[in-house]
């Protein structure tokens, strides 16, 4: 079996991490893989919405430190295998314009934190438990959980978890708005599922071009992002599937969605 195996049934991409006999810590290898499906999935007009999960009862523990810990390596080494490889995977997030949602099932943590942080949307298991943990082995947050954790909980709120490494579990995650939903772990993937299929029946461009909008306006002023949406309501009003969700509301029936 692959270390990371890729499915994409019903409009949704689901990317499993398939290493459970070390909770899932990824290797180089994985995450080329990784951030080449993402970058596939961008432009497969069949997958709407994508869902990241663990197999077994971890979703992540991070890079596995047996197969890559470059203490001791030149700085420019270091900062190459980040850069070229594991932060590929930020980036191509940042270019993918369909949801992505993370099934956190078990413990997440150090880069597989950050990895779930950097989805659009994070649902838990009962089970999941979630911590920064560099700082507990002498390193900074080296996958984007400084830029991640702040704008969702808050400066103060990600320093105490960036500090200290500790473990917050399923329920406190939901409470500071790290996670959407918790769900008894047997119901986890069937209920993420059902939301991810949700969002692919819906109105791609619309649903991307929702996204963009709120990724955009998080780094501008209101005149600029006003701007901004004027131009995506004016592209999105000129699609089939405007029209079609107009006739479906005034003849009141499901619409038909086709992508374009």
């Amino acid at each position: 079996m692959a270390d990371l195996e890729y499915e994409a049934k019903d409009g949704v991409g689901t990317i499993l991490l398939n290493r459970p006999h070390r909770k899932n810590a990824f290797t180089l290898e994985m995450i080329d893989e990784w951030a080449q499906v993402l970058i596939d999935a961008r432009t497969d007009p069949a997958v709407r919405a994508l869902v990241l999960t663990g197999a077994g009862d971890g979703f992540c523990s991070g890079v596995d430190l047996d197969a890559l810990d470059e203490r001791g390596s030149p700085p420019l080494q270091a900062k190459r295998t980040l850069t070229d490889r594991i932060h590929r995977v930020a980036y191509a997030l940042a270019d993918l314009d369909k949801p992505m949602i993370a099934a956190v099932n078990g413990v997440a943590v150090g880069a597989g934190m950050d990895m779930a942080l950097m989805c659009d949307i994070r649902m838990a298991a009962r089970s999941a438990r979630f911590s920064e943990g560099y700082v507990r082995v002498g390193l900074v947050p080296g996958d984007g959980g400084c830029y991640f954790l702040p704008r969702l909980v808050g400066s103060a709120k990600a320093l105490e978890l960036l500090l200290t490494g500790d473990f917050i579990d399923a329920a406190e995650a939901e409470r500071i708005g790290i996670v959407n939903h918790v769900y008894n772990d047997e119901l986890l993937m069937q209920e993420t599922l059902a939301f991810a299929r949700r969002l692919a029946d819906g109105p791609p461009v619309a649903i991307a071009m929702i996204k963009r909008a709120v990724y955009q306006s998080a780094t501008c002023d209101l005149r600029t992002a006003l701007d901004l949406i004027s131009s995506h309501m004016a592209v999105v009003q000129s699609t089939g599937d405007s029209q079609e969700a107009y006739r479906a509301f005034v003849e009141k029936r499901p619409p038909l969605f086709r992508g374009s």
